[in-house]
């Protein structure tokens, strides 16, 4: 089997991910959509032949006693990948995504200028958070290098794999991979505070040990940069509540009360003139407000009811107020819209011109237009599109 030729099929139809086993044609996924490649299907020695041929053999040590690894990898004058190899039914499978070679701006991505703002804030724990292939991995790459262009900060990241390369401009960068130069991501992080870091990018936060050295980094005034797979800014509190026992919760709920900075959580949309998809964000900034939230466990779930009432003010925004600003900026379809919304049927009244009791939510995001027509303003077409799509 010739990968590079299948990789070369990935990047022309500008897809995100490849996928890869026995006995059925490669698959792309092009804007979230599954489409067959016109390649043959592969065998079980092809595929192994495939895995000996990206692996090193430390790796394939690994992957013979695992039966799966997470890695990284370039192809000259093509691109990098992420690659994940595994077994299935008893033979090789590979999933690759493309990683572009140049990381993408902040304002390439489409994300609020708030993003930015945090990107530089001085110290705290921003999480940016999604559902697998939302792009978490691109909008940290993206603060990171807006960092690294316009001021001077030693960086620390502790991935896995590494995804984007970093070049040294202003900052300086020292990007560590797990498997190759830490054991795991406590390992890594456990002497980092020794290695003078003013920024500390943790690829994935996964249990723990991992939070409590975050939590613990950002207590002692650096700045901490890491993802969580949860699909909303309440669902991420709780998330990093449920890693500790319950006789730890009063104490954890402090500690994030007094370094979380911002949480980030993102959904990537198709975009209505079908270049690519952009990102709809739902960003809370923690506020005196907030903080009184998060102590309070009952008075956590009033935490979504704050993030969008603080649009003007902070900055911050919910899911369904983020889409129904793409939407009269003409950036996605109505249709979209209400499939990636939290409330559907509201979104769909207000779409109507039927006023509900929560229409405070809208006013910041609303315009003087009739909200039942979609805006087609001019500057939608600066909105940029996802890397590795159309």
């Amino acid at each position: 089997m010739n990968i590079r030729s299948v990789l070369e099929k990935m990047i022309a139809a500008r897809a995100s991910d490849l996928h890869l086993k026995t006995g059925t044609p490669p698959v792309v996924r092009v804007d979230g959509v599954l489409y067959t490649l016109d390649e043959p299907a592969p065998n079980a020695e092809q595929l192994r032949g495939v895995a000996n041929q990206l692996l090193n053999e430390e790796q394939r040590h690994y992957f013979l006693t695992h039966n799966e690894i997470d890695f990284a990898f370039g192809v000259s004058g093509l691109a990098r990948f992420r690659a994940n190899i595994f077994m299935q039914r008893g033979t090789p499978a590979l999933a690759l995504r493309h990683v572009p070679v140049e990381v993408p701006s902040l304002e390439d991505l489409g994300l609020p200028t708030v993003v930015r703002e945090l990107a530089f804030a001085p110290r705290g724990l921003i999480l940016v958070t999604g559902r697998t292939g939302s792009g978490k991995s691109t909008t940290l790459a993206a603060m990171i290098d807006a960092i690294n262009r316009v001021t001077t900060r030693n960086i620390i990241t502790v991935e896995d794999p590494i995804e984007f390369l970093h070049r040294d401009r202003l900052s300086f960068i020292h990007q560590r991979e797990i498997g190759l130069d830490a054991k795991s991501f406590q390992d890594g992080l456990r002497y980092v505070l020794r290695q003078d870091p003013d920024i500390i990018l943790v690829g994935e936060i996964r249990d723990y040990e991992t939070m409590s050295t975050a939590l613990m980094a950002a207590d002692t005034g650096h700045l901490v940069l890491s993802t969580l797979h949860t699909t909303d800014v309440v669902q991420t509190l709780q998330r990093v509540i449920s890693f500790y026992s319950p006789h730890q919760h009063d104490e954890v709920r402090l500690s994030l009360a007094s370094n979380l900075r911002a949480v980030i959580t993102q959904r990537l949309i198709p975009r209505r003139d079908g270049a690519g998809r952009v990102p709809a964000c739902e960003i809370m900034v923690t506020t005196p407000t907030i903080r009184e939230f998060i102590l309070n466990a009952e008075k956590t779930p009033l935490i979504h009811g704050a993030v969008a009432e603080g649009v003007t003010q902070y900055g911050m925004q919910t899911f369904d107020q983020s889409v129904m600003t793409l939407l009269l900026e003409g950036i996605i379809t109505e249709e979209e819209a209400l499939k990636n919304c939290n409330n559907p049927n509201e979104l769909n009244l207000k779409l109507k011109g039927i006023n509900a009791a929560s229409d405070r939510v809208w006013q910041p995001v609303e315009s003087d237009e009739d909200l039942g027509e979609t805006a087609s303003h001019p500057e939608a077409a600066e909105f940029g599109s996802w890397p590795g799509r159309p």
